[in-house]
């Protein structure tokens, strides 16, 4: 184990023994102890949403997220930007643009990512008409980004493929795991009528860092009656090195496929225990543990819950120690039932993590104010594995 490793673990560790055993079980609020800095929409720029952070080796954290114009459309014009923080997430930069919104209809969706190779890789959704065509870029970064190479396509094919941001990983084996959500086109006139909002998984990897990609052989769409399908995965890998896979329905839960073969295949999906409405969770594995963090709007009536069903809110935290079989409490990030919390990024520095996510509301827009947050390890009441 790296000293940079043990000091993680032990970090973790004192955080865990500072949680009290009341509190693991019963779930409810978390301490209001962190830090907090909110991106509002301005005239200007309506939305800003959907970011991912990445560690540099100065210690600065790089955060990329996109900032819309003209509309809080997901096809209205945007671009990528950035902004960074050298105080391990306490105090944040003014934004600049990083990737201009270019030939595209849209730019959006940001993964940021420390590959094994010590290099940089950003990964990012296009879109060259607003509901016939999105497809993910990824870039490289030999110098701690400061320059990035041409974007390459992750897959050429014609389609509508979704990338979520903050989703991308890659195994200890040095494979690149991309997971897509396919949506077919109904017709080919660019407005809603073509857009089919039911979405299969794909999943893209790459053993040479993005060089070449290779789709897996299999792919599934949700074995029940739904609008959505399987929307917007995610995938992280577990502790004893398979990989877990997850999207956003709408029949009440989070469904679930896990990949024994490093992501080249993938079993057939099933309902969790992650009651949320249509609306994406994120989860990692903690540094040096084996146990998982997840995020997402809890509607399983544990907490809180909006009379609106289909509401992003509350906004809460939960534990797995088991590689993702079983779930503990849920504990409250965000508990005003009237405010829209969704696609969260997720980076662990130091002795706290910093979460990125949607934080609007109806007045301000649904999809309008990004927050970032940084939560004290100490704060977070994590299982002991």
């Amino acid at each position: 184990m790296t000293s940079r490793s043990a000091r993680r673990r032990a970090t973790l560790l004192v955080a865990i023994a500072l949680v009290p055993i009341a509190q693991l079980a019963r779930g409810g609020e978390l301490p209001n102890r962190s830090d907090v800095h909110d991106l509002d929409p301005t005239p200007e720029h309506p939305r800003n949403t959907e970011g991912a952070f990445v560690t540099l080796r100065s210690g600065r954290i790089l955060f990329d997220f996109s900032q819309f114009r003209g509309g809080q459309e997901d096809h209205s014009p945007s671009a990528i930007a950035e902004i960074y923080s050298d105080d391990q997430g306490r105090t944040w930069s003014e934004p600049r643009v990083v990737v201009p919104t270019g030939p595209y209809q849209n730019v959006m969706s940001v993964s940021l990512l420390r590959l094994a190779s010590g290099r940089l890789a950003r990964f990012y959704c296009v879109k060259r008409a607003k509901w016939l065509d999105c497809h993910p870029l990824m870039s490289i970064s030999s110098d701690e980004g400061a320059s990035w190479s041409e974007p390459r396509p992750v897959t050429t094919a014609p389609g509508y493929f979704v990338l979520n941001n903050d989703r991308v990983i890659q195994t200890t084996t040095g494979r690149l795991i991309v997971p897509l959500a396919f949506h077919r086109s109904r017709d080919t006139v660019d407005d809603p009528r073509s857009w089919d909002p039911h979405a299969v998984d794909l999943w893209f990897y790459s053993d040479d860092e993005g060089q070449t990609w290779h789709d897996s052989p299999t792919w599934w769409g949700l074995p029940v009656r739904s609008g959505s399908g399987l929307q917007e995965p995610g995938v992280v890998q577990l502790a004893d090195g398979t990989l877990f896979g997850w999207a956003r329905t709408d029949v009440g839960v989070q469904w679930a496929t896990r990949s024994t073969d490093n992501g080249t295949t993938w079993s057939a999906p099933w309902p969790t225990d992650l009651h949320s409405p249509n609306s994406p969770a994120s989860i990692k594995r903690l540094p040096d543990s084996p146990v998982l963090l997840a995020i997402f709007n809890d509607h399983s009536g544990r907490v809180p819950k909006p009379p609106e069903a289909g509401r992003r809110a509350p906004l809460v935290i939960a534990f797995s120690a088991d590689g993702a079989r079983t779930w503990g409490p849920s504990h409250v990030i965000e508990d005003d039932l009237a405010g829209w919390y969704c696609y969260t990024a997720v980076h662990f520095t130091g002795d706290a993590v910093l979460l990125a996510y949607t934080a609007g509301n109806d007045r301000l827009g649904l999809l309008s104010r990004l927050r970032l947050r940084r939560v004290p390890l100490a704060d977070l009441p994590i299982p002991r594995p």
